[in-house]
């Protein structure tokens, strides 16, 4: 990077963090650190809400996985907006109501302890995890931009967002991301319109689009009920409503930022707005990536996206090899590009069977790079058998890194990095307010000071995020970020929602059936998902019904049991 993009980075990350540590000064009690004295307006709740959600992941994946395989991943988010309708009417004024710092605080109320515990460490356990794959989605920038490993970005970018999150709390969550999300919205759209304007002067917007469509890249609505099939209308609007709903409804993390707002309906707005404005904004985010790949028919791409890992190769005993499959791949290249410019022609023309014709001679090409860039991973492995070989997350970086203009890259990288630095700090937030409330409150310290809760909230802030830095060193393992915090949430948020479920809607089930439900429910859950039995959208599905009858059939035992032993006894 230049001077200006550094200059564009580092300034922009300075005056996030400081105007979050300023605007939160003075938050000297526990209410005040982890629900902002419940003061936020619902612009506030909207985009804490998206910032939340919206991870470096999201940035730096979502372009990349619609390059690969297209914008079907936009249907996971159809069935956003109904969730955010049920919140709206069930979950919000029942939190607010009763005045909990945390979702988990309700289950004891109207089931015991033991349930709420169980909820909370599930809730612990999957956000701790998902967390450090947050982490992670900025340090790959550090390392490709500085040319070194991703144990060293990874330990700086923990630190940076542990440090202002700890001080501020969630005010300072919340003002951050505030201002995070309006230059994210700049940013983007600047991106959106660069990559036009590099395409060549004879491919226009349509054209462009025209082009990725004929080799499967704008597939973004599918109807087919396939329970295999990762990403339908239907996985979408049923289990993506599902997911929805327990993330939204019972993740902490979430929880709390509409916890936080000034009074129900400024939590309600905020809310609503999220849900209309998610799906615009996460389609404009896979339509970039399919600009991208559309550019890269024009210009050759990298023969590894990882510039890092490919470097690596490039230096070790392997390098002859490595030139003679370059050599292929350029090839090979050289060899697309007269099938594009044929399916230009065609266009233009409107040559229906000439298209048709180009179209598979495209597709062809396409799967013969894929097979030529398997070559090299192969090759990656050979020299080291603990590579990274998945460089997905890497494609959008690298198109901006390399072709955007000076001063543009610093802000594309700084919206990346305010991305995950929001979304790890409301997820730090959320993880040191349940641990300190439904655990250290309730089971160790029950009669602690004010000031004493405000410290453990403070340690357990500094606490996950060690635990989260340690996952996030793990990362590169696990292929597309995007989709590894997906399926990780759907083996436990089917679980949660169910209970929560139970909770508001089946009054005469109590504690015992539903606890015994939720810990049957997730042990299937966590055998069905480890079969792949099903695409993992629909866990969320299963989870949550499971725990509704399983909890409907114990509380039926139970209560023929203590008929029977009334019986015994008379």
């Amino acid at each position: 990077m230049s001077i200006i993009d550094w200059s564009v980075l580092v300034v922009t990350l300075v005056v996030i963090v400081v105007y979050g540590i300023y605007k939160s000064r003075g938050a000297q009690n526990i209410q005040g650190y982890l629900l902002g004295n419940q003061s936020l307006p619902w612009y506030h709740v909207c985009l804490s809400v998206m910032a939340t959600q919206a991870s470096a992941i999201t940035f730096l994946s979502a372009p990349g996985l619609a390059y690969s395989s297209g914008m079907s991943f936009v249907q996971f988010y159809l069935g956003l907006p109904l969730a955010m309708i049920v919140l709206c009417i069930t979950f919000v004024p029942i939190f607010h109501r009763l005045k909990v710092y945390t979702a988990y605080e309700y289950l004891e109320q109207r089931f015991d302890l033991k349930t709420r515990a169980l909820t909370a460490f599930l809730f612990l356990i999957q956000r701790g995890l998902s967390t450090g794959i947050t982490i992670y989605a900025p340090s790959i920038i550090l390392s490709t931009i500085l040319d070194i490993n991703t144990t060293y970005t990874t330990l700086f970018i923990g630190s940076l967002v542990i440090f202002y999150t700890v001080y501020g709390g969630t005010k300072a969550v919340s003002y951050t991301q505030m201002l995070q999300m309006s230059i994210i919205f700049c940013g983007l759209f600047a991106a959106g319109i660069m990559v036009v304007q590099l395409l060549p002067n004879d491919i226009g917007f349509g054209k462009a689009i025209n082009i990725a469509g004929k080799m499967g890249r704008t597939n973004a609505i599918d109807f087919k009920f396939d329970l295999n099939n990762q990403y339908t209308v239907w996985t979408g609007l049923i289990g993506g409503f599902f997911l929805q709903l327990s993330y939204f409804g019972t993740d902490q993390s979430q929880v709390g930022r509409y916890l936080s707002g000034a009074s129900v309906s400024q939590s309600r707005l905020g809310l609503l707005m999220n849900g209309l404005v998610k799906i615009p904004m996460q389609f404009l985010i896979l339509l970039i990536g399919v600009l991208v790949f559309t550019f890269y028919q024009y210009n050759r791409p990298p023969i590894f996206f990882n510039s890092f890992e490919l470097n690596k190769l490039e230096n070790s005993k392997y390098a002859p090899q490595l030139n003679q499959i370059k050599a292929e791949y350029e090839q090979a290249f050289e060899l697309k590009q007269i099938e594009i410019n044929k399916m230009n022609v065609a266009i233009d023309q409107d040559n229906k069977p000439v298209i048709d014709v180009q179209r598979k001679a495209l597709q062809a090409a396409d799967a013969n790079e894929k097979a030529i860039r398997t070559k090299v991973t192969d090759l990656m492995v050979k020299n080291d058998e603990h590579a990274n070989t998945k460089d997905n997350n890497y494609i959008f970086l690298s198109f901006v890194t390399e072709y955007l203009p000076k001063g543009l890259i610093g802000l594309l990288i700084a919206i990346i990095f305010l991305a995950s630095m929001g979304s790890t700090a409301s997820a730090l937030n959320s993880l040191a307010s349940t641990t300190v409330i439904d655990i250290y409150k309730r089971l160790i310290r029950k009669d602690g000071s004010d000031h004493e809760y405000l410290q453990a909230s403070r340690l357990a802030t500094v606490f996950w995020g060690m635990i989260c830095i340690v996952m996030a060193l793990y990362a590169s393992k696990i292929g597309n970020l995007l989709e590894a915090v997906n399926i990780l949430g759907s083996y436990v948020y089917g679980t949660i929602l169910g209970v929560f479920l139970v909770a508001f809607y089946v009054r005469h089930v109590g504690g015992r059936a539903v606890f015994f439900a939720a810990l049957g429910a997730e042990l299937l859950v966590l055998v069905i998902g480890q079969l792949e039995l099903v695409a993992y959208l629909w866990l969320n599905v299963i989870g949550c019904m499971l725990v509704v009858i399983l909890s409907l059939m114990f509380q039926r035992l139970l209560s023929n049991k203590k008929t029977a032993d009334l019986k015994t006894s008379g």
